[in-house]
């Protein structure tokens, strides 16, 4: 048995959606050699990850809940900055509003889905504690969250969901990620090359827009984890210039 990513199969899709015409675009993509496999995971390594997948789940419908919120009081004519704190001031302003302004349904409804999204905060952060307890009894997450700009979860998430020898290169891996290669990039030099924040950004800052340094820095660090994870050693910051 072979499994190959389902993104790739889907250009090889000719007709209409159907068993026998996703079949044969399987076929065809599977037999190109420059798609990989992928590597098949155990039901205990699948279960360990889980979690992971119905945390996305939770903040993609919080952050549903949210913008929903902002686009019903926007249309009241109530709007307030981004972030928490600006939804809580939304959501004062909402229910102090007058009735003339923002009628009584209109509060009821911003309020229930405000409801909505304090559940899933609640359940986020029963999570979250989960996810931290699994982090910190991992070591090769505890290593990559050492990398400056990757958090727990992020080092989690690489932890249990990757499985580096799949990969051929650092590269292949950055790409996997869907993060294109740049020659701006410096971490082509190797695995001793473990500076993920330092004057090589600044200068990158100084030269090109922020997305495209944003992508640059991603790639960069994507490679210093692929890294990482194929050798087994502890990230290891480039001194500061004297």
């Amino acid at each position: 048995m072979r499994l190959i990513p389902p993104q790739y199969v889907k250009p090889f899709v000719k007709r209409s959606k159907n068993d026998r015409n996703d079949a044969e675009a399987i076929s065809v993509a599977a037999a190109q050699p420059s798609i990989g496999s992928v590597a098949a995971k155990s039901a205990e390594q699948q279960a360990a990850a889980m979690l992971l997948s119905v945390r996305e789940l939770l903040v993609r419908q919080r952050t549903q809940l949210v913008n929903a919120m902002r686009g019903h009081a926007a249309e009241m004519g109530v709007v307030a900055p981004l972030g928490e704190k600006g939804l809580r001031e939304l959501r004062a302003e909402v229910a102090a509003a007058d009735d003339a302004a923002v009628p009584m349904a209109a509060k009821q409804a911003i309020a229930l889905l405000g409801r909505e999204a304090e559940r899933l905060e609640v359940r986020l952060a029963a999570i979250d504690a989960t996810l931290m307890q699994q982090h910190k009894a991992n070591p090769l997450s505890r290593r990559l969250a050492a990398i400056p700009g990757i958090g727990p979860i992020g080092a989690l998430n690489f932890a249990l969901r990757v499985a580096p020898g799949q990969f051929a290169s650092a590269r292949h891996f950055a790409a996997w990620l869907g993060l294109v290669p740049r020659e701006c990039s410096t971490a082509g030099q190797g695995p001793t090359d473990r500076s993920a924040t330092s004057p090589w950004l600044l200068n990158l800052l100084g030269r090109k827009p922020r997305k495209l340094a944003a992508v640059a820095l991603a790639n960069k660090m994507a490679r210093i984890v692929w890294a990482m994870m194929t050798s087994g050693e502890a990230y290891r910051p480039r001194p500061a210039a004297a």
